[in-house]
């Protein structure tokens, strides 16, 4: 009896211990389920709160970008036209506005003035010996007709009429072209413009025609577009362009002539465009032989675009992020033509009623949960401001 007894009371003993064993199983499971829900995981949560927008469409101006120098429009080379004169002084410098007429430099004119003062004295000479024979001629002309002197004196004495006259015009000629070497020993400026270049200096004997100063014609810049062939075809004389400048701004430009011919070896042809003038009061002078960037306006077209923030490069492409009616993401991938203002032109890749992204498309995944936000103020969900 005893011995059925506790065998009893171990058997009820053991069936306890199971059934506790299974309520904390029970219990513990109870409880992982729980915290697994309140997992951020299990918890389908927006990643970013995002503005959108529609893409716009404009008209669009149609411009060809291209890079090239700028340069004089005309360079005059400006150097002595007499030979052995001595460079007495230099009157300009480089970088200085000079007129028309305007003196450069001197030369020591002392050799000049002696050479002027012969010529001049040389003509005195042949207009007195001119005066005597032209006396003899006349009364060569009356004694002929009375028959006082002979054919043969009469005649020498008109030839020597005629030739002290010629040696007068001789004289005259040379005299004027010695008052032409004087007035050159002041080197003149032959047109209004800015002085790019100096070679002059004070002592120095430079021969005939060479280079003392190098001039920039009237003041004027001309840009040299470098462009292929296909790009040439659209441009035409009279059309705008726009030069941005080494400081940031940009100058208006008008084209003036396109290059006939396209180089063999580079395969590119120049569009000379007239530099008109700064768009901004203060933008620094565009220095001759800067290579600029700048762009041929060809008109108005239609066109689409977004904000310059929607659009996120990944990967070598471009995208822009849609937002689905469920408010998730897809990113779409896109090309991309100029950017106007704060704005990106896109040529393909949207029909043009896509709610995008407008700003943190860096965050964004295809999948990705979003709420769209009513504020600009928008930041990442994971952002800890």
């Amino acid at each position: 009896m005893i011995q059925v007894s506790q065998g009893k009371r171990a058997g009820a003993l053991h069936m306890l211990v199971k059934l506790g064993c299974v309520i904390a199983i029970g219990l513990l499971l109870s409880a992982c389920e729980e915290q697994e829900a309140l997992t951020p995981k299990a918890i389908d949560r927006p990643v970013l709160t995002v503005i959108v927008a529609a893409p716009t469409k404009q008209q669009l101006i149609s411009n060809l970008t291209a890079n090239g120098p700028i340069a004089a429009w005309q360079e005059a080379v400006i150097g002595p036209e007499v030979n052995g004169l001595r460079v007495d002084d230099v009157l300009v410098q480089v970088g200085d506005r000079v007129t028309k007429g305007q003196a450069l430099a001197t030369f020591a004119k002392n050799t000049v003035q002696h050479e002027y003062r012969l010529a001049k004295a040389t003509l005195d000479e042949a207009i007195s010996l001119a005066h005597e024979a032209r006396t003899n001629g006349e009364r060569a002309r009356e004694l002929r007709d009375i028959g006082g002197l002979s054919g043969q004196q009469i005649q020498q004495m008109l030839t020597q009429e005629q030739a002290t006259q010629a040696r007068v015009e001789a004289a005259r000629t040379r005299l004027a072209v010695q008052k032409l070497h004087l007035s050159q020993t002041i080197l003149r400026a032959p047109d209004d413009g800015i002085i790019s270049a100096r070679s002059a200096t004070i002592g120095s004997v430079p021969a005939q025609g060479t280079e003392m100063f190098r001039m920039i014609r009237q003041d004027r810049l001309e840009w040299r577009a470098e462009m292929t062939a296909s790009q040439l075809a659209q441009v035409r004389p009279g059309q705008e362009a726009r030069i941005a400048s080494p400081d940031g701004g940009y100058w208006s430009g008008r084209v003036r002539r396109v290059a006939p011919t396209v180089d063999s070896t580079s395969r590119r042809g120049v569009v000379y465009v007239d530099i008109t003038g700064p768009e901004s009061r203060n933008a620094v002078p565009m220095p001759t032989g800067a290579y600029v960037r700048g762009e041929m306006i060809l008109g108005e077209r239609p066109g689409m675009t977004v904000p310059q923030t929607a659009v996120v490069a990944r990967d070598g492409f471009h995208l822009v992020f849609k937002v689905n009616d469920d408010q998730r993401v897809v990113g779409l991938k896109v090309d991309v033509g100029h950017v106007v203002g704060d704005r990106q032109e896109i040529l393909s890749g949207l029909e043009g009623t896509e709610r995008i992204v407008v700003a943190g498309g860096a965050f964004l995944s295809n999948g990705d949960l979003v709420q769209i936000a009513e504020s600009a103020d928008v930041r990442p969900a994971h952002d800890p401001r």
